[in-house]
């Protein structure tokens, strides 16, 4: 199956000049949707880690049903203000703006591993700030998964230079 053929592009979304690769056509054909998840378990075998977490809300979509699948627990890693326990925060930089994400202090043990899921790395400020977001609460990145990787914004060569391990499903031009 062809994965590619379920991204529909949307140009000059959320402003002009970006190119925006859309999951909700992946998501809503229930083999795409099941090839993708599928891919994805295959993926995280060559990881070691003992949590997943997901960034709000695209990855929450995908690292649940991985979640379920693999019998490990669910990291929330949340847009500011959304979480109601003691949490950390991590600030960061999009390409179209700027903003915060926060997971509760309880949610990860002192060297947990953790495997991040996401839909889609662009410049990688995002990603980073996941990995940053872990690593405040003595957490170990194993690594990243995501179902596309916009190769020409650079973001896993960003997380690569970090000395992370990172996969992803698709690969498609950001502009």
């Amino acid at each position: 199956m062809d994965l590619k053929e379920y991204i529909r592009s949307i140009p000059d979304y959320p402003k002009k000049g970006i190119l925006f690769r859309d999951i909700t056509t992946l998501i809503k054909n229930e083999k795409a949707f099941s090839e993708t998840i599928n891919l994805i378990v295959e993926r995280s075998k060559s990881f070691e880690f003992n949590k997943i977490a997901a960034i709000e809300s695209r990855g929450f979509v995908f690292a649940s049903a991985i979640s379920y699948l693999l019998k490990k627990p669910f990291i929330l890693l949340r847009k500011k203000n959304k979480l109601p326990a003691d949490r950390y925060s991590v600030d960061f930089e999009l390409e179209y703006g700027t903003a915060t994400i926060e997971m509760h202090k309880d949610s990860i043990n002192k060297s947990d591993g953790v495997l991040i899921i996401d839909d889609l790395i662009a410049t990688g400020g995002t990603a980073e700030a996941a990995a940053k977001i872990i690593e405040m609460a003595d957490g170990k990145v194993a690594g990243f998964i995501f179902v596309i990787n916009l190769f020409d914004l650079g973001g896993c060569d960003i997380l690569l230079k970090k000395n992370y391990k990172v996969e992803s499903l698709l690969s498609f031009p950001g502009h």
